[in-house]
């Protein structure tokens, strides 16, 4: 966390916090929501400037009920996540990166959603593949040791297909996208109850 923030947070303790203006997209884009976005059930305008971006990256942190936020001076601006707190790439010098600009390490457990989603884990963090990286990533997909064809990866996701999905040895679950939140201990959208 910024050492201003540090300083706002201990001269002002008690400010409200903001919910619905700041979401994270699948793609790892951090989006501003006004109030018309909101009604509207918008994404938000995708925040390009790169101070504002790192300021929001590095203040970027979880409550002890898995909402997370970013730490604005002395205010919380609890961030609605389109998939999971954490997007990771790929990157061909640095590997596995996550929208942060860290290293995602090597991925312990790999899941699948029904609609072909990839998350990764690696300790505490879960973090979605954009899906731009998924055709980088689909070579290193492995059925029973194979090599995984398209039609195989589609009929194995929608369970027409048995056997053991990998990626790089490490074994490939299915999961509902829907249980994602559920399972790795995040909350989506916060609200004030659940904050």
């Amino acid at each position: 966390m910024d050492d201003i923030v540090k300083q706002a947070l201990a001269k002002w303790p008690n400010v409200p916090h903001c919910y619905g203006w700041l979401a994270l997209d699948a793609r790892g884009n951090w989006r501003m929501r006004d109030e018309r976005a909101q009604h509207l059930n918008l994404p938000g305008d995708k925040l390009t400037n790169v101070a504002l971006v790192g300021f929001i990256t590095r203040n970027y942190a979880a409550d002890e009920r898995g909402c997370w936020y970013f730490q604005n001076g002395p205010q919380r601006v609890y961030v609605d996540l389109e998939a999971t707190p954490y997007i990771v790439r790929t990157d061909p010098a640095a590997g596995w990166q996550l929208h942060t600009g860290a290293p995602l390490g090597t991925p312990e457990a790999a899941f699948i959603t029904e609609a072909g989603a990839l998350v990764l884990r690696h300790g505490d963090i879960v973090a979605q593949l954009d899906d731009r990286d998924f055709a980088d990533v689909l070579p290193q997909l492995r059925m029973d040791g194979a090599p995984v064809a398209d039609e195989v990866l589609l009929a194995w996701l929608d369970g027409r297909a048995a056997g053991t999905l990998s990626l790089n040895g490490v074994a490939v679950e299915r999961v509902a996208a829907g249980q994602l939140a559920t399972r790795f201990g995040y909350i989506s959208v916060p609200t004030p109850t659940a904050a």
